[in-house]
C-alpha cells in the first residue's frame, strides 16, 4: 500500500512515529488518513521492533478534525462510517503505550484522537476544541471525561469552545507545555523512560486502562492485583 496520507519512522529505542502528513488540510483525517494509521497500528500489534507508538503532525497543526470535504459525498458516507468507527477502536485498543505530541490545532477528530492516546503533551501553540457540535456532529465525550472529569468534558463538548495550551494543562489534558522546537524531542524522552518497563508489565497495565474504567473498585482490584498475584503464586 502506498501511503500518502502520514509518513512512518521506527527509531533504535523501538519507537514507532506516525506523522499526520496531510499540512495542506491541517492534517484532516481523511478516509485514506483513518486507513493507514489502522494498517500500521494493527501491523505493529505483534511486531517486537515497535514498543510504542507517537503520534504528531506536520505542519503547524496536529489535526483540525475530519476532512468536511468528503462529508459533501454522498456516496462516500458508508466508508467515512467504516473507517471512522475502526480507526477509533485501533488506537483505544492499541495494546502498547501511545503519546500525541500536539502543536497548532487539535479540534473535532483531532481532539478525539489525542483523548484516545495514554499521554498528551504539547506546545504553547496548541488549540483544542470541539467546534463540531455547531454543525450538528457530536464530539466524542466518554473518552474526554476520563481523562478531565464530567463537568469539564461536558463543558467543552456542549459549548464547543477552544482553549489554549495553558488552560489544557490547568485541566489535566496534558501532562506538559514545551517549547515547539522540542516538542518531538521531549516525547521521544517520555517513551524512553516508559520503555525501561518490561513489555509485558506496560501491555498488562494497559489492559487494565482500556478495560477497567468503568469498574468498581472491587472489580478493578481484581483485574489489577490479585489476578497477576494469583498467576505467580506455587501450585498448591
Amino acid at each position: 500500500m502506498d501511503y500518502q496520507s502520514i509518513q512512518i519512522q521506527k527509531t533504535p529505542d523501538k519507537i514507532g512515529i506516525i506523522t499526520l502528513n496531510r499540512p495542506e488540510r491541517k492534517n484532516a483525517l481523511s478516509i485514506d488518513l483513518r486507513r493507514e494509521i489502522s494498517t500500521y497500528l494493527n501491523d505493529w500489534v505483534n511486531t517486537p521492533d515497535v514498543s510504542a507508538v507517537i503520534f504528531i503532525g506536520a505542519g503547524e497543526s496536529f489535526s483540525a478534525g475530519f476532512d468536511l470535504k468528503e462529508f459533501s459525498r454522498p456516496e462516500l458516507m458508508e466508508e467515512i462510517y467504516i473507517s471512522s468507527a475502526k480507526y477509533h477502536r485501533d488506537v483505544w485498543n492499541f495494546p502498547k503505550p501511545t503519546i500525541a505530541a500536539v502543536k497548532g490545532h487539535a479540534l473535532g477528530g483531532g481532539f478525539d484522537l489525542i483523548t484516545l492516546c495514554d499521554i498528551r503533551i504539547c506546545s504553547e501553540s496548541a488549540v483544542f476544541g470541539h467546534p463540531e457540535i455547531k454543525f450538528g456532529a457530536p464530539p466524542l465525550f466518554t473518552p474526554l471525561k476520563w481523562i478531565v472529569g464530567h463537568g469539564m468534558a461536558r463543558d467543552l463538548c456542549l459549548t464547543g469552545r477552544k482553549i489554549d495550551a495553558r488552560e489544557a494543562y490547568r485541566i489535566g489534558l496534558v501532562s506538559e507545555v514545551v517549547q515547539e522546537d522540542g516538542l518531538l524531542d521531549r516525547a521521544l524522552q517520555i517513551v524512553k523512560t516508559i520503555l525501561e518497563a518490561p513489555s509485558s508489565t506496560l501491555s498488562m497495565t494497559k489492559q487494565y486502562m482500556t478495560r477497567d474504567a468503568d469498574l468498581s473498585f472491587e472489580e478493578s482490584f481484581v483485574n489489577e492485583h490479585d489476578i497477576p498475584f494469583q498467576s505467580i503464586l506455587p501450585d498448591k
